[in-house]
């Protein structure tokens, strides 16, 4: 493994205002991870790479009782709270670690699964993060990756300002170094790490009944206007504030339509990693 530490390319753009982590808190391994479930084993080691708060990282620790989890992040100050909720639940087989998905201080082959949700959008070097990933992954084993589209994001009716919202989303993203389009990158970033049996496949968050229409324009009007986000949309000259209100008010108007729906399209991976003793039959990834 090298040695050198990449440098910083890219800010995570979103921060963890308590806007965002509402989001964050809701993500569970069955709504942001399904893909991956079906092969998962009890005795399997898994890596969550970006785990923010934890609730992925905890129902992944369930679905491997005679396994562990190790969920890692950029950021120092979230793991606190994902320690908090992985005690609340009681689980005694996973930890937490501060990591760069660039440069993972982890051996070679160490993991069944190494498992990223809404990372790569926001890295400087995503072929690098792959390619890190893979390396710890044992033969026979996975890396599961799951990325949001912004551009390929739909939603009824067009309330003047929402437009407004994903240009300003996909220029404030950009100019932090990541990629908001990342969903349909996913495929072609694996291919450039040099892996390639990779399944791709889709899936989709929809927000439309009263209670989750009011959740997610909610969340997004906060966000607009109080978070590492909007702080990097005026400090990065892409809207003054008084726009940051203006698309704050479009949200709360589209969420107050009875007939309002919002799609989140998300590009996903599985990709087993290949035994390079034994093409034909890979080692188990959760044998000893």
């Amino acid at each position: 493994m090298s040695q050198s530490k990449p440098q910083e390319s890219a800010f995570y753009t979103h921060g963890h205002h308590e806007s965002v982590l509402r989001s964050h808190t809701w993500r569970t391994a069955a709504n942001s991870a399904a893909y991956l479930l079906g092969s998962l084993k009890p005795h399997m080691r898994i890596l969550d790479i970006g785990c923010g708060p934890g609730t992925i990282t905890a129902d992944l620790a369930e679905r491997v009782p005679d396994g562990h989890v190790t969920g890692v992040d950029h950021a120092p100050g979230i793991l606190d709270r994902a320690r908090r909720t992985a005690d609340e639940r009681g689980l005694r087989n996973v930890d937490f670690a501060v990591a760069d998905v660039h440069a993972l201080e982890y051996p070679d082959d160490t993991f069944c699964v190494v498992h990223a949700h809404q990372v790569l959008q926001h890295v400087g070097d995503p072929v690098r993060a792959l390619r890190e990933m893979h390396r710890v992954t044992r033969p026979g084993g996975f890396v599961a990756v799951r990325d949001a589209d912004y551009s390929a994001m739909t939603w009824y009716p067009s309330v003047p300002g929402m437009d407004d919202w994903l240009d300003l989303y996909l220029r404030v993203a950009r100019g932090n170094g990541g990629e908001p389009d990342a969903g349909r990158r996913l495929r072609s970033w694996a291919l450039a790490a040099g892996i390639r049996d990779i399944t791709a496949t889709s899936s989709t968050w929809t927000f439309a009944t009263e209670e989750e229409r009011e959740w997610w324009s909610g969340l997004w009007a906060d966000r607009t206007l109080a978070s590492a986000y909007a702080e990097r949309a005026t400090e990065g000259g892409h809207a003054s504030a008084r726009e940051l209100r203006a698309v704050s008010d479009a949200w709360r108007l589209w969420g107050r339509q009875e007939d309002a729906w919002f799609s989140v399209l998300h590009g996903e991976i599985l990709c087993r990693k290949e035994d390079p003793g034994s093409r034909s039959a890979p080692l188990s990834p959760y044998s000893s």
